[in-house]
């Protein structure tokens, strides 16, 4: 479990620093995880492997991460309410094409899949 643990940081840190020596404007853990998809792919690993167990134990206590994510907005609450209109407003606009433009690619594949033969 350990090992996994490891090699997850250990991605997670040469995503990070890829991004910084680069000066790519993209999220270093993404870049991290990208590389741990690269090592399982390469490695196989087996379901009882630290590689797989170690991923496993964060997803299934996941909750627990968004206990900093509670506290910031406790700590921030008056400046949500300040800003809670265009905060609103901002979250149903992007709801709502995120919706449409989900909706068009839908229409678009089924369009295509149809014409195949």
């Amino acid at each position: 479990m350990l090992k996994g643990l490891l090699v997850l940081l250990g991605c997670q840190l040469v995503g990070e620093l890829a991004v910084r020596l680069t000066g790519i404007d993209f999220p270093g853990p993404v870049v991290g995880m990208l590389l741990f998809f690269v090592v399982l792919q390469v490695r196989r690993p087996a379901e009882s492997s630290g590689l797989v167990a170690a991923p496993a134990l964060l997803l299934r206590h996941l909750h627990l991460l968004f206990i900093p994510a509670g506290v910031g907005v406790v700590v921030y609450l008056q400046r949500i309410a300040d800003d809670a209109v265009p905060l609103a407003a901002g979250l149903w606009v992007s709801w709502l094409v995120g919706f449409a433009v989900t909706g068009l690619v839908a229409d678009r594949l089924l369009r295509i899949f149809k014409e195949r033969p």
